[in-house]
Formats: structure tokens, C-alpha cells, sequence
């Protein structure tokens, strides 16, 4: 069964982001999927320091001392599918996802590329602007690890504040529904069995 893993960038554990995420995992669910959302709460992640040290190991882990990062690598290779998830802060993604996107990518290029052709989906949650840079700042990392991204309805964001509140936002619950249909209408075709092999192409 293919997987698909969610991270949720938000300090805050199932506040608005995460609940977005679900809504688009929920989808993928009735259509067969595995998922599981991964909350970065609580266990703050360092920036990238630019040692370089996993283009030395390329062991597919990154050097620093682990502060969980190498099992979100891991969670990742192993995943058909990632969404990566976060709140507007000044108009960007919030550290922990930036600090994901930032180790996970080297991560990823120094070891040939770990997510090479996986489908990836930005989410954001917002109070009012700046979401749409922070939905940039995500695809960014998904078009440089050569993923591929599908679309929804309109851009991946939902508005609100208070915990709960982004459930109000009905245009933005039906963008996360349509979402989940299409990646999981992508990801079906990209492992669709091609005739005399086990597989779509890796």
C-alpha cells in the first residue's frame, strides 16, 4: 500500500494547519491510502548549518546531532507522497518547516536525490495575508528535490485564527478536499503497473 506522510510545521499541535492536513489526508484515505500526519510541535529542529557533513557520510542522514530530523528523512524516503504543512509567519513558513525544508533537501540532493518523482502539496493556514509566499517557500522545496505537484481548486491555504476557526473557511476545507482527490489521482498514476513490470517507474 502506498504511503503518504504529512507534516505539520505548526508550534501549535492540531491547531489550524494540522486540521487542513487531515482534511486532505481524509481523501487520500477513502481512496486507499496509508497516511499519517507528523506533528513537528514540541521538539523545536535546527537550521541547516552548511557543514556539508551529508555529502561527506551520504549515509542519508544529516550530521548535526539528531533532533528528530532523520526520522522525518526517513519517513519521507519511504513515503510516496509528502505534504508539508505550516502557518503564516511574517509571510513565510514558520522556523521548524523552514528548518525541515532546509536539512531535508540537503539531506535528499547529497544522497542522489531521495525524492526524486515523489508527488508533494504545500498547506498553509493564515490569519489574513502572506500565505501565499509561504506556499511558494514549500513548492520551492518540492520543485529542487524534483517532485511533482498537484494542483487543487485554488491555492492550498485556509484562513483563521483561534484553534478550530479554519474550519469556518468553507472555500478553503473544499481547496484541501480537492487536494487529496487529485494527489491521490496523481499517485495512483504514477505507480500505475506498467504491462510485464512490477511498477511505475522509480
Amino acid at each position: 500500500m502506498l504511503k503518504i506522510t504529512a507534516f505539520n510545521g505548526s508550534a501549535r499541535k492540531d491547531g489550524n494547519t494540522a486540521i487542513l492536513l487531515k482534511a486532505a489526508l481524509a481523501e487520500m484515505e477513502k481512496k486507499g491510502f496509508e497516511t499519517e500526519l507528523v506533528q513537528l510541535a514540541g521538539r523545536p529542529l535546527r537550521g541547516c548549518t552548511a557543514c556539508n557533513g551529508c555529502f561527506k557520510s551520504k549515509d542519508k542522514k544529516c550530521a548535526q546531532p539528531d533532533d528528530g530530523l532523520n526520522g522525518y528523512v526517513a519517513k519521507m524516503e519511504a513515503s510516496a507522497g509528502i505534504l508539508i504543512g505550516s502557518p503564516t509567519y511574517f509571510a513565510d513558513v514558520s522556523s521548524d518547516t523552514k528548518a525541515l525544508i532546509e536539512r531535508a533537501g540537503y539531506v535528499s540532493m547529497a544522497n542522489g536525490g531521495l525524492f526524486r518523482r515523489k508527488a508533494g502539496a504545500a498547506v498553509v493556514a493564515v490569519r489574513r495575508g502572506g500565505a501565499v509566499h509561504a506556499f511558494d517557500t514549500i513548492n520551492h522545496f518540492f520543485t529542487i528535490t524534483q517532485m511533482i505537484i498537484p494542483g487543487s481548486n485554488y491555492w492550498n491555504v485556509g484562513v483563521g485564527r483561534a484553534i478550530g476557526e479554519v474550519e469556518n473557511d468553507t472555500e478553503g476545507m473544499t481547496t484541501m478536499k480537492v487536494l487529496g482527490e487529485n494527489m491521490a489521482w496523481l499517485l495512483s498514476k504514477l505507480h500505475a503497473a506498467p504491462a510485464g513490470k512490477g511498477g511505475g517507474e522509480k
